[in-house]
């Protein structure tokens, strides 16, 4: 019998090393009191920003914003081609209250990247909660490796 349970035994104590060195859930990374930030926000006052997105390139390539205020950024793909705008650690550091465009929005708290197409908008409704400097850039194709990143800093 104490031979059938030294496998079991040995299972047990494999999964729990593996649990314990197991990375941290994503959503843990995120803001936790995200929703605290999105109520407690007077969003008549927030501020609105553009990011036009071309190949190759953001115009502007620098964004500076405050800590705690609320922001709406409009991305416009004025390119001939989709693209992105990926920012994993600044969406690590903000407080999403959602995207939306003309046919609808997304209400989701945590987000990598945002794709817009040819042609394209999409406004991104957020306030941001920790200092610090930010890259985003494209992710189509080789558009980072040609000049398209940016860079965002929280005050």
């Amino acid at each position: 019998m104490i031979s059938q349970l030294r496998p079991l035994a040995l299972l047990a104590a494999l999964l729990a090393a593996l649990l314990a060195a197991a990375p941290l859930h994503a959503s843990e990374d995120y803001i936790a009191n995200a929703a605290e930030f999105i109520k407690a926000a007077d969003w008549k006052t927030m501020e609105s920003l553009t990011l036009d997105m071309e190949e190759f390139r953001f115009i502007p390539g620098e964004i500076r914003l405050k800590e705690g205020l609320p922001y709406k950024l409009e991305l416009r793909n004025n390119g001939e081609k989709d693209h992105t705008f990926t920012a994993p650690e600044f969406f690590r550091a903000i407080a999403t209250r959602k995207v939306q465009n003309k046919d609808g929005e997304v209400k989701a708290p945590y987000l990598h990247a945002l794709l817009v197409r040819n042609g394209g908008r999409l406004e991104l409704f957020f306030i941001p909660a920790k200092k610090g400097s930010f890259p985003f850039y494209c992710t189509f194709e080789d558009f980072r490796q040609k000049g398209m990143e940016g860079k965002i800093t929280v005050e």
